[in-house]
């Protein structure tokens, strides 16, 4: 009779699964390990990018900062220049405006002529100065007269006055204000 020990073919076909089963829990581990880093290097990467973009916001906003602080004082001196020309189309409107006569009486004024005061009361001009002859306050006296600015012009007064040993015209002139 032959005898055939049996148990030790268990024995080894055990050995040979739990061995079996090592390997693949070992390979299952260290396949685990590679996944698990290669998320870890893919997210610090990914992070990276994130952090380079915030910073390139960042200064982005900054510059916007800058810009937009830029922008209000254009726009503050814009506003500034706006209600300057709004103040000047409004004088230039207005005929009798002090700066509209101020203007026509530079224009028309001699370089011979020197005013020592004006006085607007009403539509009346009272202009009071000095020239150096009478035939310059004649002349003063027509350009004012053809100004369309200007009518009734006449002379109060024309006096002769000594300043620095040179004798002046001091003159006295109204005129209304169309």
């Amino acid at each position: 009779m032959i005898k055939i020990n049996l148990l030790l073919a268990k024995k080894e076909k055990k050995k040979a699964g739990i061995r079996r089963e090592i390997i693949v829990l070992i390979a299952s581990v260290v396949f685990l390990l590679f996944v698990l880093g290669l998320l870890q290097w893919k997210m610090n990467g990914a992070r990276d990018d994130l952090l380079l973009d915030i910073s390139s916001k960042e200064k982005e906003i900054a510059k916007n900062k800058s810009l937009t602080a830029e922008l209000n004082k254009a726009k503050e001196s814009n506003k500034l220049l706006d209600e300057k020309l709004n103040v000047i189309k409004s004088l230039r409107k207005e005929k009798s405006s002090p700066a509209r006569v101020l203007d026509e009486l530079r224009i028309d004024k001699p370089e011979k002529i020197q005013f020592d005061s004006l006085k607007k009361e009403g539509s009346k001009l009272g202009i009071e100065g000095i020239a150096l002859d009478d035939e310059t306050v004649a002349n003063f006296m027509e350009n004012l007269r053809k100004s369309k600015l200007f009518k009734n012009v006449d002379l109060v007064v024309s006096e002769q006055v000594e300043q620095n040993k040179i004798k002046l015209k001091k003159f006295s002139i109204t005129c209304e204000i169309a």
